[in-house]
């Protein structure tokens, strides 16, 4: 399938057996010689030496670096080694990168590739489902700083992005169901049938999924199109559910809850402040719930959870522009919209609620 925008047009190619045919595939996009895979510890082990092998078949070079898994690598210091790494391989202008791993993997490199000299080709190979049918489309990338996500980042479009569905098969059952908390909030935010679809969606049902992790890049490229660099407010309803599950994330220091998990909880809080502000029906949101929990995601926090260190981290929510709440509700599943009718205190009551 094709993703386009007014400034970027790439291809997504959604399969099985795409691994091995990621130098084929690459060389018809990008015939270069010189790239960086950029992996984790977690994820290079099981497929870098496949796409390496692939690569060199097509007379690609390439440089792996392998950084510590986890939120905590997505740093400007960690970008900053991996572009001495570069340097120290001899890549240029004229290399790209490829991304292999999960969000915090595909938004690291996706920076690397946007300052590395001012701009190199991008590959999105994402090995989780949340940053199938998410991170890896969009062309947000960026970096954490001590203070929240993503603070500090770049527009960069990938060129490719290969989305193979073997590899969904090596996530452990919490990994691979964080993704659902994605696909459910673009249900609630664009598509109500694909939400009433999701009441009787197997999630190990391989052809039911293959067609959802289509449908969920095209609801997000077609949002995104209409907005692409997040400035209308038309974009910014993919973050329903991302303003209190960031704060969460963070608050957990990215280890209690996955971004998954956190956007999950996020979701039940976005639920109780569009009942109050929206109009939202309660039935609706009970729905929600009970969808969220068929995949085993957290709609509650732990009673010791440390509720106003939440509320300490919203404000550094690049949301919270001017002191303002910008917030994302939803009138009705299948809908959503940006308004500024929310106060803290909505934020503040949703967060005790969880």
């Amino acid at each position: 399938m094709e993703i386009r925008g007014a400034a970027y047009r790439h291809p997504a190619l959604v399969g099985s057996g795409l691994l091995e045919q990621v130098g084929e595939r690459t060389g018809k996009y990008l015939p270069r010689k010189t790239c960086a895979i950029i992996s984790d510890t977690n994820v290079s082990p099981l497929f870098a030496d496949r796409i390496k092998r692939s690569l060199e078949s097509a007379n690609f070079q390439p440089t792996l670096i392998t950084i510590p898994a986890g939120e905590k690598s997505k740093t400007l210091k960690q970008a900053g080694a991996i572009c001495d790494q570069m340097i120290a391989a001899g890549l240029d202008r004229q290399s790209f990168v490829i991304g292999l791993g999960g969000g915090m993997i595909g938004d690291i490199s996706g920076f690397v590739a946007a300052i590395y000299h001012r701009g190199i080709p991008h590959v999105q190979i994402p090995t989780t489902l949340l940053a199938m049918v998410d991170s890896s489309i969009g062309g947000k990338t960026g970096v954490n700083t001590a203070d929240g996500k993503n603070l500090i980042g770049a527009f960069h479009h990938p060129s490719l992005v290969i989305d193979d569905m073997e590899v969904l098969k090596t996530l452990p059952p919490r990994e691979f169901n964080q993704g659902f908390a994605e696909i459910i909030k673009q249900a609630i935010i664009a598509d109500a049938e694909m939400f009433g679809a999701l009441k009787n969606t197997e999630a190990n049902d391989a052809l039911a999924l293959q067609s959802l992790i289509k449908r969920n890049i095209e609801i997000k490229s077609k949002i995104v199109a209409k907005d692409e660099r997040d400035q209308t407010g038309e974009r910014a309803i993919l973050n329903f559910g991302h303003t209190i599950g960031h704060a969460i994330e963070r608050t957990g220091d990215y280890g209690k809850f996955l971004h998954g998990e956190a956007v999950s909880l996020g979701i039940v809080a976005a639920c109780a402040i569009s009942i109050k502000k929206a109009g939202f029906s309660p039935d609706q949101r009970d729905a929600i719930v009970d969808l969220l929990r068929r995949f085993n995601l957290p709609t509650q926090l732990p009673k010791d959870f440390p509720r106003e260190k939440i509320i300490e981290r919203l404000k550094f929510d690049k949301k919270f522009e001017g002191g303002n709440v910008r917030f994302v509700v939803t009138p009705h599943i299948g809908a959503a919209y940006l308004t500024n009718d929310v106060t803290h205190d909505d934020v503040r009551e949703a967060i005790s609620e969880l």
